[in-house]
C-alpha cells in the first residue's frame, strides 16, 4: 500500500477534485465557508486530533474516488478501520453534519438561480411552467378548451409518514435556521458588520448542530409525525401555494394580473396519510386519526385568522372613495350584532373604512371557529369554509364594484385561494387498511360471537371519519384506501363494515380507493373495477360524485415482486388499460401513484414521469404520495416548492394534449416488441436472483437490513410479521433502504442490463431512448441510481454473505447495466447528459464512501461471532452511518 500523501499533496488532490466537479463559484464559496465553520467547531469540540482524523479520511476517500486505484481505496479502508469506535463515532457525526451543510448550500444555490432567472427582464418563461403549457395547449385545442382544462387542473400530493426521513426534527430545524442565515449573508456587504454577524450566528448554529444528538432516542409516535408534517405547512406551504397561483396568473396575463378575476385556479389539494395510514401500523388508532384531524384544523384556522387580519389591516380604503356594497353593509351588520363589543372598538379605530372593519371581524369569527373545533361553543363560528368563502367573495365584489380592483384581486384573492385550497381542514386525511384485516373483521362480525378488540378498532375508524366530517367538512376525510385489493369484494367490504359501525345508516361519506400493488393485481385491475362499479354501494357514491373514480397504483411492491423493469412496464400497461376502460365507460378517473423517494419505489423527477404516462391516464389530474426526506426537499423551501408545484402542474396540464398523447401512444405501439423482450428477459434475471434458495437470509446478511429496524425513523414497523426466510411480508421501504445503504441500489436497476442486452440492437435502443418517453424516463432514473452505487464498497458488503454465485450475479448485472446505460445516454460516464445532477452526485460521493467504510466496520463488528452481538457502541456507530449515508444520497426510500 502506498503511503499517505504529504500535506502539500493532500491540498493538491482536494483542489483538483473541487475544480473538476463543475460547482458554480457562489456555491463553491458557500461550501467552503460552511465547511470551514464546521472545521472550527470540530477543533473547538474535539481538538486538533479530531479535525485531523476527519481530514485524513476525507482526503483518502477523495483520492480513492478520483483515482479509482485499489491502493487509494485500501488506504481509506485502513484509516476507517484504525479509529477507535468512539473516534469513528465522532468522525461519522462530522461527515453527516457536512452532508447537511452541503445539501443546504446546494438548495441555496437552486434558490439563487431561480431568483436570478426571475429577475432577468424580458426573459422568456421556462418551457416547463403552467403558463407555457397553457400556451401550447391553447395552440392545439383552442382558447375555450384550454381554459376549461386549466380550470379543472388538479395536483394532489399526499404526505405520508413512511420512515425514510433519517434526520431528527431538531436537526431539520437547525438547518432551516442556517438557510435563513445564508440569505442574510448573501444580502450583507462583503466584509461589513452584517456579514460578520451572519457568520458568527452560522458558527453558533453549526455548533448547535454538532452538539445536537443526531439519533432519536426512541421512535416517534404517529402524533409526532403529524406535527412534523405540520411544520412544512406552517413554514412554507400555507403562504407559498397562493404565490404559485399568482405567479402563474402573472405569466398568463402580464400587466393585467391582479386587476381582474384570475385565470389561475386553486388547483392544489394536499392529502395526508399521517395519522390515517394503519396498514401494518398498530400505533395508528381511531383516536390518533381524530387527533390528526384536530391538529391540522387548528393549524389552518390559526393561519387563516392571521392572514385575514393582516390583509384586513391593509384595507384602509375610505368609504367616500371606495363605498361598500349593500352586501358588505349587511355583512357588517350581521357580524357586529354577533360580536358587538369588538365591532364597537374596530369601528372606533376605523370609522370610515368599511372593508377593513369587515375583514377584521371575519378574522375574529375564524378565531371563534378555531375555539369551537377545540370544544368551546361560540355562536360567531363559521359553519364551514363555504360560508367564509361567501363572505370573502362579498368583500371582493364590493371592492371591484367600487373600482378598487387591485385590492379585490390582490390580497383578498390570496385569501380566497387559501380557503379554496385548504378549507378548514388543511389536509384531506385518508385512511388506509389492508384488505385482509377487513375480511377478518367481517367474518368475526357475521359469526355473531363477541367481537375482538381489533375488530372493534376497525369499526371505530368509521366513527372517527364520521366525526371528522361533521366537525371539519366532507373534504377533511372520506377517502378509504384498501391495500392489496384483489377482488371487487375487497372494496365492497368497506361499505359493509361501515354499515356494521352505523346500524342506523348515518355513517360517513366514503370514497373507497382500490390499491393495486403486486404484478398480478395490476393485471387484474380493469376487471375488478368493471365489476365493482356495478355493485350498489359503489354505484351510489359514483352517482353522487358525477362518476368520479380514484384508483391507486403501488410502485414499490410491484418492483419487489417482478423487478424494476417489469414493474415499470406492468404499471404502464395497467394505467393504459384502466385509462381506456374509464374513458369508454364515462368515468372521471384519477390515478393515485404510490411513489416513494428512491428509484426502486417509483422515485425520480415527477414531471418527466407524468409526460411518459399513457393516454387517458392523467386527464389534467395527478395525485401521488410524497414521503420522508422528499417532503422537505420539495416543499421545505418556498422558492423550490413554487418551482416544483409549477413544473408538476405544467406536466399534468400538458400530458393530455393531443400531441403528447399521440407521441406516447405511437411510441408504445412502435416499441411494443422491445417492451415484450425487455419484460421477459428482466423478469427471468430478477427471479434467478430473488428466487434462488436462501436468498432472503443472504440479503439480510449482505445489507444492514436487520440493523435498519433499530433506527428510530418512524412509528411504523418495518415488517408485516416477517421471518428472515421470506421476502413476502418485507415492506418495500426496508427492501430499498437496505440496498441503498449497501451502496448497491439493486432495487432501482437490477435486470435492466439483461433486458437491453436481450434486445441487442443499439441503434434501435438509442432511438427508443429518445422517442419512447417510458424508456427515456426509466434509463435516466437508472443512470442516477447507478451513479450513487459504488462497486468497490458493494463488493465489501456482498463479501459478508457466503454466496459468491449470488454476489457475482449482482456485480455482473451492475456492470452490464452501467455499460448499456452509458451507451444509450452518450458520453463516457454516467449522467454526462445531466451535468447538474452529475455534479451533485460527484460532489457527495467521496464523503458517502467515508461513511460507508465506517458502516462496514461497524457491521463486521456486530456480525463477528467472536465479539459481543449487541455492542452498544458499534450499534450506535452503525446507526449514525445509516443516518449519514441517507443524508448524503438523499433519495433513500
Amino acid at each position: 500500500m502506498t503511503p499517505e500523501p504529504t500535506h502539500t499533496e493532500a491540498i493538491r488532490v482536494i483542489s483538483r477534485f473541487e475544480a473538476s466537479d463543475g460547482i458554480p463559484e457562489p456555491m463553491r464559496a458557500d461550501v467552503r465557508m460552511l465547511g470551514a465553520l464546521l472545521g472550527q467547531v470540530l477543533r473547538e469540540q474535539g481538538g486538533d486530533s479530531l479535525f485531523e482524523d476527519v481530514e485524513r479520511l476525507r482526503l483518502a476517500t477523495i483520492q480513492a474516488y478520483a483515482e479509482e486505484s485499489s491502493d487509494a481505496f485500501e488506504r481509506a479502508t485502513a484509516i476507517a478501520e484504525s479509529f477507535s469506535v468512539a473516534r469513528a463515532d465522532e468522525v461519522a457525526r462530522a461527515f453527516t453534519a457536512y452532508f447537511h451543510l452541503v445539501n443546504l448550500a446546494e438548495e441555496h444555490q437552486r434558490v439563487r438561480v431561480l431568483r436570478e432567472r426571475a429577475g432577468q427582464p424580458g426573459r422568456e418563461a421556462a418551457a416547463d411552467t403552467v403558463a407555457t403549457a397553457f400556451a401550447r395547449l391553447r395552440d392545439e385545442v383552442g382558447e375555450d378548451e384550454a381554459r376549461a382544462r386549466l380550470t379543472a387542473l388538479r395536483f394532489h400530493p399526499v404526505f405520508t409518514a413512511h420512515p425514510t426521513e433519517a434526520r431528527r426534527r431538531a436537526v431539520s430545524s437547525s438547518i432551516r435556521r442556517l438557510a435563513r442565515l445564508l440569505v442574510e449573508h448573501d444580502a450583507a456587504s462583503p466584509g461589513g458588520a452584517e456579514e460578520r454577524r451572519a457568520r458568527r450566528r452560522m458558527l453558533e448554529e453549526i455548533d448547535t448542530l454538532w452538539r445536537t444528538a443526531p439519533l432519536r432516542a426512541e421512535k416517534p409516535t404517529p402524533t409526532d409525525e403529524v406535527r412534523t408534517v405540520m411544520s412544512v405547512f406552517d413554514e412554507t406551504l400555507f403562504t407559498t401555494v397562493p404565490h404559485v397561483y399568482r405567479r402563474i396568473d402573472d405569466e398568463l396575463r402580464g400587466e393585467d394580473s391582479g386587476s381582474s378575476a384570475p385565470l389561475a385556479p386553486a388547483f392544489v389539494r394536499i392529502g395526508s396519510w399521517v395519522g390515517g395510514d394503519r396498514d401494518g401500523n398498530p400505533f395508528v388508532t381511531a383516536a390518533v386519526t381524530r387527533e390528526a384531524a384536530e391538529i391540522a384544523s387548528e393549524h389552518v384556522l390559526r393561519g387563516l385568522e392571521q392572514a385575514i387580519a393582516r390583509i384586513g389591516r391593509t384595507l384602509t380604503l375610505d368609504a367616500e372613495g371606495t363605498p361598500p356594497s349593500v352586501a358588505v353593509v349587511g355583512l357588517w351588520e350581521r357580524l357586529s350584532a354577533a360580536d358587538a363589543e369588538a365591532a364597537a372598538e374596530i369601528a372606533k379605530r376605523s370609522p370610515s373604512e368599511p372593508h377593513r372593519r369587515v375583514l377584521l371581524l371575519m378574522s375574529r369569527r375564524v378565531a371563534a371557529t378555531r375555539r369551537l373545533q377545540g370544544g368551546a361553543a361560540d355562536e360567531r363560528a363559521y359553519s364551514g369554509p363555504e360560508e367564509l368563502l361567501a363572505d370573502l367573495r362579498a368583500v371582493q365584489e364590493s371592492l371591484h364594484a367600487a373600482g378598487a380592483d387591485r385590492h379585490a384581486f390582490g390580497g383578498v384573492q390570496h385569501l380566497i385561494w387559501q380557503v379554496e385550497t385548504y378549507g378548514f381542514h388543511l389536509t384531506e386525511l385518508e385512511v388506509r387498511q389492508h384488505s385482509q384485516v377487513h375480511a377478518q373483521a367481517l367474518a368475526e362480525l357475521e359469526a355473531g360471537d363477541a367481537i375482538s378488540a381489533r375488530t372493534e378498532e376497525v369499526l371505530e375508524v368509521f366513527r372517527a371519519v364520521a366525526d371528522i366530517q361533521r366537525r371539519h367538512g366532507l373534504r377533511a376525510a372520506g377517502r378509504y384506501v384498501v391495500s392489496f385489493t384483489q377482488s371487487a369484494q375487497d372494496l365492497v367490504n368497506v361499505h359493509r363494515l361501515a354499515a356494521h359501525a352505523f346500524p342506523d345508516g348515518d355513517g360517513p361519506v366514503l370514497d373507497v380507493v382500490p390499491l393495486f400493488e403486486t404484478f398480478a393485481d395490476l393485471q387484474a385491475a380493469p376487471g375488478i373495477l368493471a365489476e365493482v362499479v356495478e355493485r350498489p354501494e359503489f354505484a351510489a357514491r359514483l352517482a353522487q360524485t358525477g362518476r368520479r373514480l380514484e384508483v391507486m397504483l403501488g410502485y414499490s411492491d410491484s418492483s419487489k415482486d417482478v423487478g424494476p423493469v417489469a414493474a415499470n412496464l406492468a404499471l404502464y400497461e395497467a394505467q393504459a388499460r384502466i385509462g381506456d376502460w374509464a374513458k369508454e365507460a364515462g368515468y372521471e378517473l384519477t390515478l393515485f401513484h404510490g411513489r416513494g423517494g428512491a428509484l426502486g419505489r417509483g422515485g425520480g423527477p415527477a414531471n418527466s414521469a407524468i409526460l411518459a404516462q399513457p393516454p387517458h391516464s392523467v386527464e389534467g389530474r395527478f395525485k401521488l404520495t410524497e414521503q420522508g426526506e422528499v417532503i422537505f426537499a420539495r416543499y421545505g423551501e418556498p422558492a423550490i416548492a413554487m418551482r416544483h408545484i409549477d413544473q408538476v402542474a405544467a406536466a399534468t396540464l400538458l400530458a393530455s394534449s393531443p400531441t403528447v398523447e399521440e407521441r406516447t401512444r405511437e411510441a408504445a405501439d412502435r416499441f411494443a416488441e422491445v417492451a415484450a423482450t425487455m419484460d421477459a428477459a428482466s423478469r427471468e434475471r430478477f427471479f434467478a436472483l430473488v428466487r434462488a434458495e436462501g436468498f432472503a437470509p443472504w440479503f439480510a446478511t449482505v445489507t444492514p437490513l436487520e440493523e435498519i429496524g433499530l433506527l428510530a425513523l418512524g412509528s411504523r414497523p418495518a415488517r408485516r410479521g416477517l421471518s428472515v426466510e421470506s421476502l413476502e411480508d418485507l415492506r418495500a421501504i426496508p427492501w430499498v433502504f437496505a440496498w441503498t445503504q449497501a451502496r448497491i441500489n439493486l432495487a432501482g436497476w437490477f435486470g435492466l442490463g439483461t433486458a437491453l442486452e436481450a434486445v441487442g440492437d443499439e441503434e434501435l435502443l438509442r432511438t427508443a431512448y429518445r422517442e419512447w418517453p417510458l424508456l427515456g424516463t426509466m434509463i435516466d432514473n437508472v443512470a442516477m441510481s447507478l451513479a450513487k452505487t459504488d462497486e468497490r464498497i458493494a463488493r465489501r458488503y456482498l463479501e459478508l454473505g457466503d454466496r459468491p454465485e449470488l454476489a457475482a450475479m449482482v456485480l455482473e448485472e451492475l456492470a452490464l447495466t452501467r455499460e448499456w446505460v452509458i451507451r444509450l445516454t452518450g458520453g463516457h460516464e454516467l449522467l454526462e447528459n445531466k451535468p447538474v445532477l452529475q455534479r451533485a452526485v460527484k460532489m457527495r460521493s467521496p464523503y458517502v464512501d467515508a461513511l460507508s467504510l465506517l458502516q462496514l466496520r461497524a457491521l463486521r463488528g456486530l456480525r463477528d461471532d467472536a465479539g459481543p452481538a449487541d455492542d452498544p457502541e458499534l450499534k450506535r456507530l452503525l446507526l449514525l452511518s445509516v443516518s449519514g449515508v441517507a443524508a448524503g444520497l438523499q433519495n433513500t426510500g
